[in-house]
């Protein structure tokens, strides 16, 4: 048989052909928040932007989902598949399929239960809540849609088709962006229109990922692969619990967030719903370039998986070395947009008066001012998870936002007011970058050693 292509093929050239789709595809996912602030933003103004943002924690905790399920099925599919056993990997897929529907219909049960509670939780204040309970009340429907959808564009990688997945996503941000303007501005149904175009969008790629349970390369998937195994569901979730646990850290984040920002706000000249609104802007501005980090880790676990799993060390090293150089050209760019032309970026996503702008620009230049290393912490995190240590990537996970992030923007704020909360940002990047580059350096050394005790078991004594 020809040798997998993902143990033997140039690192670069492996890059290139998971990455771009991956990139692609996790971009366009973004959007759709995206799309649904900046039609919002000129269509209802900044307390719809403020609605939104703080309706993301609902859709940060869908992707932590389908992130727990996705990665750790995709990751053990790619490492079975590299110790050249096709039948197991094929349970895992069913298996994965099959918790991310009742973890779909769950979620949308609890969450519209829940729905008024769990604004408050995430901020809303009285002025918002009335968009916000809107907005999030349609969104819901789609979270179902959407969690199938990124869990199975993970296995779909990792199968070795990487542009499929990312048609299904384009397709589905395609139709959102069609249809927002259409339904905002021509229906005048303002922010129901957004929420509505979002889970159509979702529908549409959903439809598109289902199809490809048939068309499967490496794998046959049969009735008897569709099935709970409790063994390999446990594993699966150790192994995605990293992602996972990244993703509800940033959902806490964006609470904490949330909460300081109102606080600290109505104690300053900006007032609660400014800084609530610039928020918004800011992470999800910021959520473009992480979704593009993203798609470099989500394209890059598939090569590392599969050459731990067939002991290609060497190769291991150089596909995160590589990833790293990605990130590095990728945030040198953000950092240059986010501290020179800031009031460009947040005019895009509608008006709104002085004290609104200058304390946006402000929140985008200081909370984002370490962007160029922030990258890391995720990309380490997924490379540990991508190698069968979930346990040293669900540290990794942990450590920006729970560890550091957190107890920053509670602290700072004693001593410094508002500007504490934004300073929270930077200094707990450059820890996690420490923190981050420290734990990869041992594991490096510890794959030589491994690398070294392979060649010498193959030697004759």
């Amino acid at each position: 048989m020809r040798e997998n292509p993902l143990g033997s093929e140039k690192i670069s050239s492996l890059l290139k052909t998971f990455a771009i789709p991956s990139i692609t595809a996790t971009l366009v996912g973004s959007l759709y928040n995206i799309v649904d602030q900046v039609f919002i933003g000129q269509g209802v103004g900044y307390l719809g932007n403020a609605a939104t943002n703080v309706s993301y924690p609902l859709s940060t905790i869908c992707l932590a989902i389908s992130l727990l399920i996705g990665i750790g099925s995709a990751s053990r599919f790619s490492i079975y598949l590299g110790q050249n056993e096709p039948k197991h990997a094929a349970t895992l897929v069913g298996n994965g399929i099959v918790l991310m529907v009742i973890a779909g219909i769950l979620y949308l049960l609890l969450g519209e239960g829940f729905l008024s509670q769990l604004l408050w939780v995430f901020g809303a204040t009285d002025e918002v809540m009335p968009f916000a309970r809107q907005y999030a009340g349609i969104t819901l429907l789609g979270m179902p849609f959407l969690i199938l959808t990124n869990g199975i564009s993970n296995l779909i990688r990792a199968d070795g088709s990487p542009k499929y997945s990312m048609v299904c996503m384009v397709a589905g941000a395609i139709a959102n962006t069609i249809l927002d303007p259409i339904f905002i501005f021509a229906f005048q149904w303002g922010v129901f229109g957004a929420a509505l175009a979002t889970i159509l969008g979702q529908i549409l790629s959903f439809l598109l990922a289902l199809r490809y349970l048939w068309h499967f390369r490496t794998v046959t998937l049969t009735k008897d692969c569709f099935k709970i195994q409790v063994r390999d569901t446990f594993r699966t979730l150790y192994m995605g619990t990293s992602s996972c646990l990244n993703q509800i850290a940033i959902t806490i984040v964006q609470i904490v967030l949330n909460h300081s920002l109102t606080y600290y706000g109505a104690l300053s000249v900006y007032g609660q719903e400014i800084p609530l609104a610039a928020c918004g802007i800011v992470m999800k501005t910021n959520a473009i370039l992480l979704s593009i980090i993203v798609g470099i880790s989500q394209g890059v676990q598939p090569i590392i998986g599969y050459n731990f799993g067939a002991k290609k060390y060497d190769r291991v090293k150089q596909a995160y070395l590589l990833a790293i150089r990605w990130n590095f050209v990728v945030s040198a760019v953000s950092f240059c947009l986010f501290q020179f032309f800031p009031g460009q970026i947040i005019s895009i996503f509608g008006n709104g008066e002085p004290l609104y702008y200058e304390f946006a620009i402000r929140f985008m230049r200081t909370f984002l001012f370490m962007v160029l290393i922030n990258g890391v912490q995720l990309l380490s995190s997924n490379f540990f998870t991508a190698i069968g240590k979930a346990l040293k990537g669900l540290l990794l996970s942990l450590t920006r936002q729970v560890f550091f992030l957190i107890p920053l923007i509670l602290i700072l704020p004693l001593w410094f007011g508002i500007s504490g909360v934004l300073l929270a940002g930077p200094i707990a990047d450059f820890i996690a970058f420490v923190v981050s580059a420290s734990l990869v350096h041992r594991e490096f050394r510890h794959l030589d050693l491994q690398a070294e005790n392979e060649k010498n078991g193959k030697t004759p004594a």
